[in-house]
């Protein structure tokens, strides 16, 4: 029996994709998968995966990534103390039952505080990889199924307006935007960091990029710049998560070079090429008209409104490329790649951060 059979017709909206439709008569994309419309209604489901994604957070931080973290890093200060045999701390004493002690040295205060600190840290951008590995991987097969280059983005404008949806097309973008909503839910609820203002004013145009794109019937340049977006994001939070662990500094240095490299090429290189497409192309290729009874909700002002918010995230995202290369300089001159943007405000200066994370 399904959902709809089990549910009452209120709470279906909130479990299930809302408005079916007919597949295409020839698809150019998905052809053996159900289809649907854009609904108001998809906000409930949104909704539903808001909050899936804060219990997966919880249960990711508090299951595997904290407890790991603190093992680690307490192995970490029983080791180092037996090579260097400086104790600096408490010991405590245990007896078995055959009169054999053990002993166990107990970290000192700041050694306390200090694991503390880089297990929160360390769970915090776990949840960070995960998600992003998962939905990069998840955009590439929905990009690899619809025609859409990323050299010449020309195929997503051709057939406009695109209204009947495919499955995977709805569920990668209410995902997408489920997220993004997380994401500000979760930064005016813990700490403001320094750059509070940059971070909000970033998810609030990539929202409303979304949801706009979604009901003017313009996912598929949309599909192919959340593609971009993310790649570089995996990068970024398990370089962090490799200095919390206290790795040796050739390894954070190595994958924030990889963050580096996938930046430069997506955002700088291939990001603008999508831009320029909406500028020229979609003004070239989709004739101003609005009908939303047809689907058209092309006229010069969405146009303009659409390539002008592109254009401040690109701007954005130089400015914290600026930043990104003050901390390749420092791993090129021996000094290691370490963040210098505070956590939290006033703290101390050996936890602050180096760059503006994007997605944190």
């Amino acid at each position: 029996m399904d959902l709809s059979q089990r549910l009452p017709q209120y709470l279906l909206p909130f479990f299930t994709l809302s408005s079916p439709t007919d597949t295409p008569a020839n698809p150019d994309s998905f052809p053996n998968s159900q289809h649907y419309r854009t609904d108001p209604k998809d906000l409930c489901l949104v909704i539903t995966i808001i909050a899936v994604y804060a219990i997966l957070r919880d249960a990711l931080r508090l299951g595997i990534f904290e407890p790991f973290a603190r093992w680690k890093l307490s192995r970490d200060i029983q080791l180092q103390r037996k090579h260097t045999g400086k104790p600096n701390g408490n010991t405590s004493v245990s007896t078995n039952g055959n009169g054999y002690s053990k002993s166990k040295l107990i970290p000192t205060k700041a050694e306390r505080r200090k694991l503390h600190r880089s297990v929160l840290r360390f769970a915090e951008q776990g949840w960070s990889v995960v998600y992003y590995t998962l939905q990069w991987g998840f955009g590439l097969y929905v990009y690899r199924n619809l025609p859409t280059r990323v050299l010449d983005p020309v195929d997503a404008w051709i057939g406009y307006p695109h209204v009947a949806l495919a499955a995977p097309v709805k569920i990668y973008y209410l995902t997408q935007l489920a997220f993004y909503l997380h994401q500000m839910l979760i930064l005016n609820a813990e700490a403001r960091r320094k750059d509070h203002v940059q971070m909000m004013t970033h998810h609030i145009i990539t929202v409303f990029l979304m949801w706009a794109s979604y009901y003017y019937n313009l996912t598929r340049i949309g599909c192919l710049i959340m593609l971009l977006m993310d790649l570089c994001d995996i990068f970024l939070p398990l370089a962090k998560m490799l200095r919390y662990l206290n790795l040796p500094q050739i390894y954070p240095d190595l994958t924030f070079g990889t963050f580096m490299l996938t930046w430069f090429v997506t955002r700088h290189v291939l990001f603008p090429i999508a831009i320029k497409s909406t500028i020229f192309d979609m003004r070239r290729l989709i004739p101003f008209d609005w009908d939303p009874e047809r689907g058209y909700y092309h006229t010069l002002g969405s146009h303009t409104m659409f390539y002008l918010c592109l254009l401040v995230l690109e701007v954005m995202q130089m400015i914290w490329f600026t930043m990104i290369v003050r901390v390749a300089w420092k791993v090129v001159t021996g000094e290691g790649a370490t963040d210098v943007r505070s956590d939290e405000e006033g703290e101390d200066e050996d936890d602050s951060d180096d760059i503006k994370n994007k997605e944190e």
